[in-house]
């Protein structure tokens, strides 16, 4: 099985404010742009808007679906303000801070914590979560924009079994740090993940346990896209990560943690952005009929065979 050739996406999930929300976070962050922009027609929602854009190197798709799922803090992003990379970090890190609390909610207030000299955690106006912080430049450098995964309530205990899960399921891989809770650190049991990442396919995610009570856990509102060159890189993807069959749709599914990946080919872009309005229809009412994207099936449609 070859590598993917293409980073793993972030997506979002939101009711009306896709495009909203992506022109906000591309005017927070610097080097960051929207992509493309394309309404999907007749879908169960009704007519979805996507967008994609890039946060500084970090590759987000979002879509308006409808107010099915909820955006929460289970899956947040690390946004890493390096001195070794940034003229100015505190100032750049306080700035995105300002602009992320206009209209959010604060989860951990901004200041000095043992990891780090500067961080807080952020949940913006949209319902998306933040952790921003100052880095040491005396580390392993990292990307500026990372997924984090927060392990709670039934999964708890389970972010080192996940990372050696998604670490054996993909190609290209490294393991990061790997650090544990010591005696003493209640709720939180010893020997759980207080920290640790690893890269899937050149794309960075943090992971850890967490035993504090949350009202929250993993659900479809942040997913995870892994674009597939060929239907054998679909196949495998598919058979390696899904776990629950009802949760089968549209590309979509649920591992053994109940976080949601999108198995799409590549090509399905092309045909969503460079056919007809009448190619577009006729692929998205054949791949509103799927489970597993069949990239031979979508061809046929395109062509209107």
């Amino acid at each position: 099985m070859k590598s993917l050739t293409q980073p793993i996406i972030s997506h979002l999930w939101f009711d009306k404010e896709a495009i909203e929300a992506a022109e906000f976070y591309t005017s927070v962050f610097p080097n960051s742009r929207i992509t493309n922009k394309v309404t999907i027609k007749d879908t169960p929602s009704g007519d979805a808007d996507q967008v994609m854009f890039n946060i500084w190197g970090q590759p987000f798709m979002a879509i308006s679906a409808g107010p099915f799922f909820k955006i929460n803090p289970s899956i947040s992003f690390t946004v890493n303000f390096d001195p070794s990379r940034l003229e100015h970090p505190r100032e750049l890190l306080d700035q995105v801070w300002d602009k992320l609390s206009d209209g959010g909610t604060e989860l951990m207030p901004l200041g000095e914590y043992p990891f780090s000299k500067r961080f807080g955690w952020i949940m913006d106006r949209y319902g998306v979560s933040w952790q921003i912080m100052l880095t040491d430049p005396e580390g392993e450098p990292r990307p500026e924009i990372i997924p984090s995964l927060l392990f709670v309530g039934d999964n708890c205990g389970k972010a080192e079994e996940a990372r050696d899960f998604y670490v054996s399921v993909f190609q290209q891989t490294k393991p990061g740090a790997l650090i544990h809770y010591g005696p003493g650190q209640e709720p939180d049991k010893e020997g759980t993940v207080m920290f640790s990442d690893f890269m899937l396919e050149n794309t960075w995610f943090t992971a850890m346990d967490s035993a504090h009570e949350h009202a929250f856990s993993f659900n479809e509102a942040v997913s995870f896209m892994v674009i597939c060159d060929d239907q054998e890189q679909i196949d495998y993807y598919w058979e390696k990560l899904s776990s629950v069959p009802e949760a089968e749709q549209c590309g979509w599914l649920k591992d053994r943690y109940g976080i949601s990946w999108q198995i799409a080919p590549a090509i399905l872009d092309t045909f969503m952005h460079e056919g007809t309005a009448e190619q577009r229809a006729r692929v998205t009412q054949a791949f509103l009929q799927m489970k597993k994207f069949d990239i031979a099936e979508l061809e046929r449609a395109y062509r209107d065979e």
